[in-house]
């Protein structure tokens, strides 16, 4: 293969990958360069939160299920049936997630993007009682940037999503190389996107 063909070949492959990268991660770059702007000035976000309480009563047969139950730890999910109940009369999904026990009260930190959420039944009444604070869209999305809260499915996400804007980086890398016999100031631009984050790092971030 000659130096012609080879250079055809690479370049081929390379401009299909690039731009397969580029369609997979564009959306996410776009919500990733936006809300790494709102990350950089949350403080001066207004954001009120908005609290929402919901209170709601364990029916018989889920709160018999709960007064028998005698978990081995203080730290176990709720039994499947209890957690259907409660969901059902609150009118929510409730996660398998590990509840703090007690003898007294059930308590359920339902963590989750742009707020926070607790969950405690009272395992004598079955009583049962449901905060949840919104701190808005602006706050939802930055946790989102954060992967806070966000669960495995969006882990996942940010994982692919990565990979994604590496392969787009690195095979952008090597057409500028490819390319930077007829385009001069190739180098220098790239050159200079490296030193001025290095040279802030060094001389304005304070270790």
């Amino acid at each position: 293969m000659s130096d012609q063909n080879r250079r055809g070949f690479w370049l081929r492959h390379l401009h299909r990958w690039h731009w397969i990268s580029s369609g997979l991660c564009l959306i996410g770059m776009l919500l990733f360069a936006a809300t790494g702007i709102t990350l950089n000035h949350a403080g001066d976000i207004a954001a009120t939160p908005v609290v929402t309480s919901r209170q709601a009563m364990l029916p018989p047969p889920a709160l018999r299920l709960l007064q028998d139950a005698v978990p081995q730890d203080s730290r176990k999910p709720l039994p499947d049936a209890v957690r259907a109940a409660a969901g059902q009369a609150l009118g929510i999904a409730i996660p398998p997630s590990d509840a703090d026990w007690s003898d007294e009260l059930i308590y359920l930190d339902l963590p989750r993007p742009g707020g926070e959420a607790t969950l405690s039944i009272d395992r004598a009444t079955g009583d049962i009682s449901y905060e949840r604070t919104d701190r808005g869209w602006v706050s939802y999305f930055n946790d989102l940037h954060k992967g806070r809260n966000a669960g495995p499915a969006w882990g996942w996400f940010i994982d692919i999503f990565a990979g994604a804007c590496l392969v787009f980086t690195i095979t952008g890398l090597v057409l500028l190389q490819l390319h930077a016999g007829n385009r001069p100031a190739t180098w220098p631009i790239v050159g200079f996107g490296l030193l001025v984050p290095l040279l802030l790092a060094l001389l304005f971030i304070h270790r």
